[in-house]
């Protein structure tokens, strides 16, 4: 029998023309890069776990090998890791872009992986101005949509949404958006990389190449009937030892905020596994025989037959706790901490 252990995956750094050339203090090795990098990919499947009995092996090596209470009861049948966590450092305009649901996905992007792509963003620190585009104005169409990227002004057709930080947004599949430049976010989603780039501000590559552009999946996936992405106010939820919020919800993924200046336990639930991504601060994990040093920048794979495991903050830490929900099953755990109707399907997206 393999004992659970909490397991830290390794970060994988993505180059991106709109990156930037520092990513601290998030990684503070990283500082006057010559390469521009745009995202650090969190639980990127090819980036091996650092430590345990896994130790060396990829994320999706790991997975597939791992027991089964490991990933946990309701997840024992994903084939592959269902979650993508990036830090996002954008220094420039992202393109415009959408991404597809799995309906579409599994129908046409099979060779892509066949999975959608739902997201959320939480908003770690901002520049003065900084802004998402999320969502289309009422009234565009199809036709308004398509003769504005043919003159060069897409931009204007969006919401805009001004950001502070510790705000989060939610971005259903088949909401067209841009992130701007002058922040920094937290992205959790479908472990999907399916992009449909509408519009790229005229950006080239090093050969002097514009990046390809999929408009006309675009067009085809894009929800023109209503804008249902956007800032989603956070619940509180009651604990002794942390100050905690779900800050979203939906069925593939469920996103916490915890900030903690004293021991706190994590529990686990043997039906999933639970990442904990550290925003800042430093401190120990302490499982029941072994302690492991955390730090700003890391994500850890807690197993789901991990019966509990202390957080010992060394300073001030705040980490994002993220897991594969039972909607059902939350939204009644929401309804008997006391919570209205209203404020539960504002943060819980069925």
């Amino acid at each position: 029998m393999i004992e659970p252990l909490p397991a830290r995956i390794e970060p994988f750094f993505s180059p991106r023309p709109w990156g930037a050339r520092s990513l601290a203090p998030y990684f503070p090795e990283k500082t006057n890069l010559k390469e521009l990098l745009g995202e650090a990919w969190l639980t990127s499947m090819d980036r091996p776990i650092a430590n345990g009995p896994f130790a060396g092996s990829s994320l999706g090596e790991s997975w597939r090998a791992m027991p089964a209470e490991w990933r946990g009861t309701r997840l024992g049948h994903y084939r592959d890791f269902p979650l993508l966590v990036k830090f996002i450092f954008p220094c420039d305009m992202l393109s415009i872009q959408v991404h597809p649901d799995d309906a579409y996905a599994a129908k046409f992007e099979q060779a892509a992986g066949g999975r959608g792509k739902t997201e959320m963003w939480h908003i770690l620190s901002t520049e003065p101005g900084a802004e998402l585009l999320i969502g289309l104005k009422p009234g565009v169409t199809k036709e308004v949509f398509r003769e504005a990227i043919a003159r060069g002004n897409v931009e204007d057709l969006f919401v805009r949404h001004p950001v502070h930080p510790g705000e989060t947004y939610f971005l259903p599949a088949g909401t067209q958006h841009a992130i701007g430049p002058g922040m920094v976010l937290c992205e959790v989603q479908e472990y999907s990389d399916l992009t449909y780039r509408v519009y790229d501000f005229g950006r080239v590559d090093a050969a002097g190449k514009p990046r390809e552009l999929h408009i006309e999946k675009a067009l085809e996936v894009t929800n023109f009937a209503e804008s249902r992405g956007g800032k989603i106010p956070p619940l509180a939820l009651h604990s002794p030892d942390a100050k905690k919020q779900l800050l979203a919800a939906c069925e593939f993924f469920a996103t916490e905020r915890w900030d903690c200046d004293r021991t706190t336990l994590i529990e686990s639930d043997p039906e999933r596994f639970q990442l904990l991504v550290i925003l800042e601060g430093h401190g120990k994990l302490h499982d029941t025989d072994i302690s492991f040093d955390y730090r700003t920048g890391e994500s850890w794979f807690i197993p789901a037959s991990l019966p509990v495991t202390a957080l010992q903050p060394m300073s001030a830490t705040s980490l994002l706790r993220i897991y594969v929900p039972d909607p059902v099953a939350l939204h009644k755990q929401l309804r008997s901490m006391g919570f209205e109707e209203a404020a539960i399907s504002r943060a819980l997206v069925e």
